[in-house]
């Protein structure tokens, strides 16, 4: 029973040094928001008069307003269309068998070790020929594009460990292969697609060198990439920094609070299976 005992407390230690790890760092931050303006800071220091105009004057001298209305079209483009092809994929090569699906599942592995730093210039020629940079579509679609090998690998696993029983008794039941995924695969595959959104949804708002090459418009870069050039002209003030900083982390913050059983469940669920 001590051994066990034991046990338990050392991992509730190792959980709560690693959640100190996580955390201190952005308490830090939002100490240094709350600074004066232009004051220097060290360490985690309390300020002596709390600011909350930093998140103001921050918003307005970055214009925060554009950047995160392009960060929210461009991800609100990008999640639904690599859900759906990463889900429609994965369906394909996890429980139709189809031709060379072997060798198209290694090649989606293998695309997960692509790192995007090699593609990017080829990319920004190939789209500016058909006339897609400077364009919230082109940013989209080679976004989509990048994080398919993610979705397609995540998705077939999940689709690989269900029963295979379900898809027997439908395909018996006279159900066809798009109604089989629609009405059998799908209802309980939420948790999975939901944490691939969540995923999505987070790479997409927290991409910059791809929206850096592909946007040479000022007026068309997203929260992050905006955020760069904010560093480049106010680099001396901390504080407007660090309330910049938390403006642009903030809706991933949020919607990880709010999607947090979905997320979790979504991570653990082959864990527990079986």
């Amino acid at each position: 029973m001590n051994t066990a005992r034991a046990l338990t407390v050392g991992r509730h230690l190792v959980l709560i040094l690693m959640a100190t790890a996580v955390l201190l760092p952005f308490v830090s931050i939002v100490l240094a928001a709350l600074h004066p303006s232009g004051a220097q800071i060290s360490g985690l220091s309390i300020p002596t008069e709390w600011s909350w105009a930093n998140f103001a004057d921050a918003w307005r001298e970055a214009n925060f307003t554009r950047l995160v209305l392009s960060s929210v079209i461009i991800a609100v483009g990008v999640v639904p269309l690599a859900l759906v092809l990463a889900t429609l994929a994965a369906y394909s090569l996890a429980t139709l068998d189809p031709p060379g699906g072997r060798s198209m599942s290694v090649a989606f592995v293998l695309g997960l070790t692509l790192p995007i730093e090699l593609v990017v210039v080829a990319l920004y020629f190939d789209l500016q020929q058909v006339g897609l940079t400077n364009s919230y579509l082109g940013v989209i679609l080679a976004e989509a594009a990048l994080f398919m090998p993610f979705g397609v690998y995540w998705m077939q696993n999940h689709f690989a460990s269900l029963p295979a029983e379900l898809l027997e008794a439908a395909r018996v039941d006279g159900a066809r292969s798009f109604t089989i995924l629609l009405r059998v695969l799908l209802p309980i595959s939420w948790p999975a697609i939901t944490t691939l959104g969540l995923l999505y949804f987070m790479w997409s708002w927290n991409q910059f060198l791809l929206v850096i090459v592909l946007m040479q418009n000022p007026d068309l870069r997203t929260a992050p990439s905006g955020l760069g050039f904010f560093v480049g002209q106010y680099s001396t003030n901390i504080p407007l920094l660090s309330a910049a900083s938390l403006i642009v982390i903030g809706p991933i913050v949020l919607l990880y609070l709010v999607f947090q059983r979905n997320f979790v469940s979504g991570l653990t669920q082959g864990a527990i299976k079986g």
